[in-house]
Order: C-alpha cells, then sequence, then structure tokens
C-alpha cells in the first residue's frame, strides 16, 4: 500500500494530476481544498485551521492505509521540508518505502493563467496567495521516492509515467 504526497504551489495542477493518477494505482485522493470546505463552511485560512485540516487529512490516510489497506493521495502544498517531515511523522508506522513525493511544477505563466480562469473548485487560491506562498515554498530534498512532475504537461501521460515510476519500484 502506498502514500503519496502531491506537493507544489498553487495552481500547478496538483488536484488535477492527483485524480488523474488515482484511478491507475486504485487510490483515493485526499484533498485539503476540499476537507477545508466540508469541515469549515467559512475558512479563515489561520495557522490553527491549516493545522486542522492537515491533522484530518493524515488522521484518515492512516487509517485507510492502515486499516483498509488503500493507497492514498494526499492533495496539498505541502510547502517546506518542515512540513512535509511533519506530515510523515503524522504518519505513524507507515515505511518510508511505502511514501512517494510527487512535486508539482510549472511554468509561472502557466500557473497564473490557470489561477485567472480558476472557477468553481475547492481552492480559494489566487494570484495573490501563490505569489505569498512562492515566497517560502521549498523544493524537495533528501527524499528517496521522489517524482518531479511539470504538469504544463498532458496530466494523462503524467500520470501514467508516476504510474510506471512508482510500481517499477515498488517491485525492487
Amino acid at each position: 500500500m502506498l502514500i503519496v504526497l502531491f506537493c507544489g504551489l498553487p495552481g500547478v495542477g496538483k488536484t488535477r494530476l492527483a485524480n488523474e493518477l488515482a484511478p491507475l494505482i486504485n487510490a483515493v485522493v485526499l484533498s485539503t481544498d476540499k476537507l477545508r470546505k466540508e469541515l469549515i463552511p467559512n475558512p479563515t485560512y489561520t495557522k490553527e485551521e491549516k493545522e486542522l485540516i492537515y491533522d484530518v487529512m493524515l488522521l484518515v490516510a492512516r487509517y485507510l492505509h492502515n486499516a483498509a489497506g488503500v493507497n492514498c493521495i494526499l492533495d496539498a502544498t505541502f510547502n517546506t521540508e518542515e512540513s512535509r517531515k511533519k506530515a510523515i511523522k503524522k504518519l505513524g508506522n507507515i515505511s518510508s518505502k511505502q511514501i512517494y513525493i510527487i512535486e508539482c511544477v510549472c511554468p509561472e505563466d502557466i500557473v497564473i493563467s490557470r489561477l485567472k480562469a480558476r472557477k468553481g473548485d475547492y481552492s480559494d487560491a489566487d494570484i495573490g496567495i501563490y505569489t505569498k506562498m512562492k515566497q517560502v515554498y521549498e523544493p524537495v530534498k533528501d527524499w528517496q521516492r521522489h517524482i518531479v512532475a511539470d504538469t504544463s504537461r498532458d496530466p494523462k501521460i503524467n500520470a501514467e509515467e508516476i504510474k510506471t515510476c512508482v510500481f517499477g519500484q515498488e517491485q525492487k
């Protein structure tokens, strides 16, 4: 069983790629954006609120993985090394060999056009939030099972390549 952390700035295409990958690896997608809207009708995006949403997502992922044997994709920004390490620690006794990090990257002009066109989804992130988060985002370092996905490419092709990479490594 796998836990796949998707990380990256708002608007890079994490959710779209996560949703393409999920059926290919028989996984459920747990999204902080969706959980936030389900649990908090009028989110204020405080530090405490963010911690609550991440804690709920990680608790559900740990349960699904350990008790039900379900692959989980965690769709969130995980914008710092500290946030990723904290998340992995909160997943508990799940082996690092079962955890993959997919870092979504995309040229800024594409991200900005996506954010301008965004309507009717769970994310409230706009260009201002993107710019603010860009100042603190830290690329993934020191994680053995780390894949960088250029989300300016077709998400179906990216998902197939990630599936091949993940299940190719699983066999080793």
